[in-house]
């Protein structure tokens, strides 16, 4: 029998069918209630004409409907492409036609921000729509994976985002693997925080085959998500540091006396950050090390109060390595390149078709990043290889030099990047945001920064900016 991601909904709903699935902000869902709302969908889309193979791009809010479509289409025999609704419309119809998407399932209220002209079909009373894009649905263009199941675009942080592809079976591979480092179960309430677009493979698909409840936030606050958490006697936080920041800071005082395990994703965290949310909650902060083409390989679970500042040790299925540029392992505290082997991992890229195995090196997958090992088997990214800053020949990562300036007071968002020079090769400049109220001299925060970063690391021209460009997914863009 064929792997498929659809059977794991299937099976949940049998074994814990009065279980709590799913709560948002339109009621709670048991397992059966949500694979029943599932199925009806799912004939919906067949009667509408959905096929084997087509493609499906999934735009909703964070909520239920999310959750159902994602499985409705993925039942179709359907390859599913999830995009953020909050995108800008250019965004959403450039990932469309890359894609050659036949079919969008939307909701009403990403009806009104796609920017085009499109056939709406209501379904599931006020909540989902259902559109025929116009490319051929005959057209299989993702048959170099004939198991093809979701399709995801990378963050695009340094450059265009890859469109990557996953087959059912490297998506079940992949969350049974990285539930041997969470440990999840039916007895788990998952607080739900997160872009649902760029998070649910080892997260939605995960907790849905563990029997999980998905508490969904109303809004991502620190006051919604504390209150939810607390209601739900949550057990499981899954978050961003943006996330972890607000909750450490905030003034109010919620009983959270389930709460065993908060993870810290989508980029680095500081250890201040870490070490303040600690001491409020008495729960450490476990930062992980997630990629779209792997999965969640590495996850610091044992030794987070230690060590806040690396993302973890290597998971049992799989194996890391830090190599250099000739591809050899380095020693334990030497800089090089992250590579991973293990299940689950990405199937090829859509554009152009390339297979994984012609992606792989060696039978490496390289993240781009940089990274070191302890003797202990403790993982620390220092940065991304695209990145990296080359003052006179020293290496300077921006996350180094974030982080320190985002402990400066009314600093509440920074960017490092290099700027070429004559002499220098580069230098490191910064951008800055600052709280409305503060009265800012950048002299200060170079005097600030000299006391805790090497002389080549400190930022030689500062910059005061309105905001700093994000990806969809929350990480910060560079060019």
């Amino acid at each position: 029998m064929k792997a498929n991601i659809y059977n794991t909904l299937v099976t949940s709903a049998l074994k814990w069918p009065d279980q709590l699935a799913i709560a948002d902000e339109q009621g709670d869902l048991t397992y059966n209630e949500l694979l029943q709302r599932t199925e009806i969908l799912k004939q919906t889309l067949l009667s509408q004409g959905t096929q084997q193979g087509n493609r499906v791009a999934l735009i909703t809010q964070h909520n239920r409907c999310f959750i159902i479509g994602l499985y409705a289409s993925i039942g179709c025999g359907c390859v599913t492409m999830p995009l953020a609704h909050y995108q800008k419309s250019e965004e959403i119809t450039k990932a469309l036609n890359e894609a050659r998407i036949h079919f969008i399932l939307t909701d009403n209220h990403a009806v009104a921000s796609l920017g085009r002209n499109i056939r709406q079909t209501e379904i599931f009373g006020q909540h989902l729509y259902f559109s025929e894009t116009g490319f051929p649905t005959q057209e299989k263009t993702v048959n170099f994976i004939p198991d093809a199941a979701v399709m995801r675009f990378t963050s695009g942080v340094t450059g265009d985002a890859k469109c990557v592809i996953l087959s059912h079976q490297s998506v079940l591979e992949r969350i049974h693997a990285a539930n041997e480092g969470f440990n999840l179960s039916e007895n788990d309430r998952i607080v739900w925080v997160l872009p649902m677009a760029f998070h649910f493979v080892v997260s939605i698909m995960l907790y849905i085959r563990y029997g999980c409840s998905i508490i969904i936030c109303d809004d991502f606050l620190a006051d919604s998500i504390l209150e939810k958490a607390s209601q739900y006697e949550c057990t499981f936080l899954y978050a961003s540091p943006m996330h972890i920041r607000l909750l450490a800071s905030n003034k109010k005082h919620y009983p959270l006396p389930r709460l065993k395990r908060v993870i810290s994703t989508t980029t680095a965290i500081g250890p201040a950050i870490c070490k303040a949310f600690e001491e409020k909650y008495q729960v450490p902060v476990s930062q992980v090390f997630g990629i779209i083409e792997v999965g969640l390989p590495i996850m610091n679970l044992h030794q987070s109060s230690e060590h806040p500042e690396a993302v973890g040790s290597t998971l049992p299925s799989y194996s890391v390595a830090i190599l250099n540029d000739e591809m050899k392992p380095l020693p334990p505290g030497e800089i090089g390149h992250l590579a991973i082997k293990g299940p689950g991992m990405f199937d090829g890229y859509l554009s152009p078709p390339t297979l994984r195995s012609a992606i792989l090196k060696e039978g490496w997958f390289l993240t781009g990043d940089l990274a070191s090992i302890t003797n202990e088997g403790l993982i620390e990214i220092k940065g991304r290889t695209k990145n990296l800053i080359n003052v006179s020949g020293n290496k300077v990562f921006p996350d180094e030099v974030e982080e320190v300036i985002q402990r400066y007071p009314g600093i509440v968002g920074a960017k490092i990047y290099g700027q070429k020079h004559m002499l220098m090769g580069e230098i490191v400049v910064a951008d800055v945001v600052l709280e409305s109220t503060v009265n800012f001299d950048p002299e200060e925060l170079i005097l600030y920064c000299r006391q805790l970063l090497s002389s080549f690391k400190i930022p030689q021209r500062i910059n005061v900016v309105d905001h700093i460009e994000m990806t969809a997914s929350g990480k910060i863009k560079r060019t």
